[in-house]
Parts: C-alpha cells; sequence; structure tokens
C-alpha cells in the first residue's frame, strides 16, 4: 500500500471511527425510547416553539419543516443567490438545536434504561401489543408534530400516501423484478372512481346533482369507496397484465406506458367527470387519522404479503424464471396476482389522494408523477418495505425543503439521485425484511427471553 493509500485509509477510519464513537451510546435505545423523545420535541415546540422562533431568535414564523422554507429564499442573480442572510440561518440552526436535536439526544439517552424495562414487559407479554403500542406513540408524536402547521399536516398526509404508492410499486419492480410505468394510470382510475363515488352520493354538484345519501353517512362508508377504486384498478391492470405477462423482455414497461397516456387521454375526453378541467368538490373525508390507518394497514398487508408463499415464489421468477417454472411455479398467475395487488393499492392511493386535494386533473397524472414514484422506490430500495418507507419520506420532505428553490429544485434532486445510484445502485435500503417484531423488541433482551416471547 502506498503512502497516499494509507494516508486515506488512516483519514476514512479516523471518520469511521469518530462515527462509531458518537453513535455507540444510542445502539441501545429501544424504538420505544425514541418515540418517547419524538414526543417530547413535539410536546417542546408546540409550546414554546412560537415563543423561541418569534420572541428569543427574531424568526418571523415557527419553522414549518425544520426550517429548511426559511434558509433558501427564490433564487437571484446577487448573492447569495438561492439563501437567506448568515442571521436568519443561524437562528434557524440554533432553533432545530434546542427544539429538535438536544432533546433528541437526552431524552433518549436518559430513558434507555426506563424504555428497554417498559419495552421487555410488553414484549413478553404479547409481541403484538407490544407493535400496537409502538404505533399508537407513532400516531401521537406525529399528530402533535403536525398540529402546530396546517403546512405541516398537508405534507405528512401526501408523504403517507406517497409511502403506500411506493410499496405498491416496489411490489413489481422490486419483488417481481418487471419494470412497470402505469402506476399513474392505476391512481388516476382510483381517483376518478373514488371521487365520483363520493361527489353523486354525498355532495351537491353540477355534474351528478342533489346529494344521494346523508352527509353524515359519507365516514363510514369511504372505504367502501376507497376499496371499489382499488378494485376498478386492479380490474383496468388486467388490460397490461394480460398481453405483457404471456411475452418476456421489455414488453411490460411499454405497454404499461401506453397504459398510462391511455387513462390519461380517457379521462381528458370524459366530459362527464370534468375532462381536462379536473372534477373538484371530493367531501373532505381523508383527514390524517383516516390516512394514517390506511397506511398502517397497507404497510403490514403488503410486508405480509412479500413475505409469504407468493413473495418467495415472486423472488425466485425474478431470480431465474426459468428456473421457477421448472420447480413447478405458476410463473404467469403469480406475475398476474402481484400485478393487480400492485394496482389495487396504488387506485386506493389515488382514491385518498383525490379526497386530500379536493380536486383531481388528468394532467396530475403523467410523466412527473411518473418520474417521482420510480425515483422513490429505486432511492429508498429495491425489495424491501422499509427501503419503500424511507425513499417516500425522503424524496417528499426533500421536494418540500427544496420548494423556495423553483426550478433549481429539478437540478439539486436529480444530482441527488444520479450520486445515489452511483455509489448504491440498489437504492439506500434494499434486500432487506421488514421485521416489526424485531424492531419493537428491546435492545437488551437475551435470546433465550427472546425465544420464549
Amino acid at each position: 500500500m502506498t503512502s497516499t493509500a494509507a494516508e486515506k485509509a488512516t483519514q476514512s477510519g479516523g471518520v469511521r471511527g469518530a462515527l462509531g464513537r458518537f453513535a455507540s451510546p444510542f445502539k441501545g435505545v429501544p424504538a420505544l425510547g425514541w418515540l418517547f423523545a419524538g414526543l417530547v420535541i413535539a410536546l417542546l415546540e408546540m409550546y414554546f416553539g412560537k415563543f423561541l422562533a418569534e420572541g428569543v431568535l427574531g424568526l418571523d414564523k415557527l419553522p414549518a419543516l425544520f426550517g429548511s422554507l426559511i434558509i433558501f429564499k427564490k433564487p437571484s442573480l446577487q448573492f447569495p443567490f438561492i439563501f437567506n442572510d448568515l442571521g436568519t440561518i443561524a437562528a434557524v440552526i440554533v432553533y432545530d438545536l434546542v427544539i429538535y436535536a438536544i432533546p433528541l439526544v437526552l431524552v433518549s439517552l436518559l430513558t434507555k434504561g426506563l424504555a428497554n424495562k417498559l419495552a421487555g414487559l410488553v414484549y413478553k407479554r404479547s409481541v403484538l401489543v407490544s407493535v400496537l403500542i409502538h404505533i399508537l406513540l407513532l400516531y401521537l408524536a406525529l399528530r402533535l408534530w403536525t398540529d402546530i402547521s396546517t403546512y405541516r399536516e398537508l405534507v405528512t398526509r401526501l408523504t403517507m400516501i406517497a409511502v403506500i404508492v411506493t410499496l405498491s410499486l416496489n411490489v413489481i419492480n422490486g419483488y417481481m423484478g418487471e419494470f412497470s410505468t402505469s402506476h399513474p394510470g392505476f391512481m388516476a382510475v382510483g381517483a376518478y372512481v373514488t371521487s365520483v363515488f363520493t361527489i353523486a352520493l354525498f355532495t351537491n354538484s353540477n355534474y351528478f346533482g342533489e346529494a344521494k345519501l346523508p352527509g353524515s353517512w359519507a365516514p363510514f362508508l369511504f372505504p367502501i369507496a376507497l376499496i371499489l377504486g382499488g378494485a376498478v384498478a386492479a380490474v383496468s391492470a388486467l388490460v397490461v397484465a394480460i398481453p405483457s405477462f404471456r411475452t418476456r423482455g421489455d414488453y411490460l414497461a411499454i405497454i404499461s406506458l401506453a397504459f398510462m397516456f391511455i387513462v390519461k387521454s380517457f379521462f381528458e375526453n370524459m366530459e362527464v367527470v370534468g375532462g381536462p378541467r379536473g372534477l373538484g368538490g371530493q367531501p373532505d373525508l381523508a383527514s390524517f387519522p383516516v390516512i394514517f390507518v390506511w397506511m398502517a394497514l397497507g404497510i403490514w398487508i403488503i410486508n405480509n404479503f412479500v413475505r409469504s408463499t407468493l413473495g418467495k415464489a415472486l423472488n425466485a421468477v425474478r431470480d431465474d424464471e426459468l428456473a421457477a417454472d421448472a420447480m413447478t411455479v405458476n410463473t404467469r398467475k403469480t406475475k398476474m396476482t402481484a400485478f393487480l395487488f400492485g394496482a389495487f393499492w396504488a387506485g386506493l392511493a389515488g382514491g385518498l389522494l383525490a379526497h386530500v386535494l379536493r380536486y383531481i386533473n388528468p394532467g396530475s397524472f403523467g410523466l412527473q408523477k411518473l418520474a417521482e414514484v420510480l425515483a422513490m422506490v429505486y432511492f429508498g430500495g429495491l425489495n424491501s418495505v422499509l427501503g419503500s418507507i424511507v425513499g417516500a419520506v425522503s424524496i417528499n420532505l426533500l421536494g418540500e425543503a427544496l420548494r423556495p428553490l423553483e426550478l433549481y429544485k429539478w437540478i439539486v434532486i436529480p444530482v441527488i439521485l444520479i450520486l445515489v445510484m452511483i455509489y448504491r445502485p440498489t437504492g439506500l435500503i434494499a434486500f432487506r425484511e421488514f421485521d416489526l417484531g424485531e424492531i419493537v423488541k428491546p435492545k437488551d433482551m437475551k435470546e433465550g427471553d427472546d425465544a420464549a416471547a
């Protein structure tokens, strides 16, 4: 090894060693401890955030998204081009340290022992109860954090919908190993079917006349509308699946892209649902709790699907279709089932999206939506439920954080994606199983206790 290479290795080891020493105290913090810290942060910001931001640091408003919208500004030709003044940036950094970073470190470390004990007591009694408690605490932390700002709530709702869409596409492009580009079309079908159902039954509209049912019934029938939208999207997927899976190669990508354009053109020429003007007036049914429940169900059902016998068959088809066929796997039936399953969840997500925005337009389900969904899947990682969650959250928050940059945002995000594809070709978290039991387990649990639980 040359002296230059040795120096680089030493520097790399030094950096990694420093990071390892910093992270080592946190390795024993269980998921329950991180959730405790999240609750404390949300409460701290709720009661003291506005005073700290406006009264102490002199900011115009409370930072909605970790201060990124304040740090960046509309690009100009004057220095510093895209950043606010240094005083404002320093104030945002201090705010993030006081509200987020320091409480996160202190609470997680101080409650580590208590959190492990509580997690162990519940985990030994019932893993299911432990999972439900963790989900409830996650919901409370997110709910408190989003209650501070309507903008936060909107971004969080859209991000949770993106998680469902990303998971559904990863079933096809990741676990099945095909390349589908039809997901915006499935979302459009689900969005329009669900919207027609709710608007026609529960609102007075120019398109469908007076409401057929009392508005008080809407929250109870909304799940039926979402399932109907997903079911119609799954049936429409047969248009792609039947011809595509009779062949091999890249035909699915071509046929699915054609399907997306056909669906977009179809709704643009359907005046009964607004045509190119779009369809609005959806009742406000996709609240934060509703979307959170559907996201939790989606993660649980899709995770069980990919870990089932059918999911293992999908992996076999992806790795070697001829070998899977020789091992008595019905490859065509397996692929069609997975494709329709993914289309169902994409249609359901489209119905939720329509009722968050309360307006849909055929143009919203075109190439830009396709690029966003593909970016979330491949950025997070193929063949991984956890990777899909990370990809959806990362890309959505990054897009919102860079919103003030306008056109420059679409330069920064692709550069980040290119770098990820160079250094992590399969994504940030690829080919990793999502085991809720392992996540909620206390860090200090011994192997015997784990087996008993």
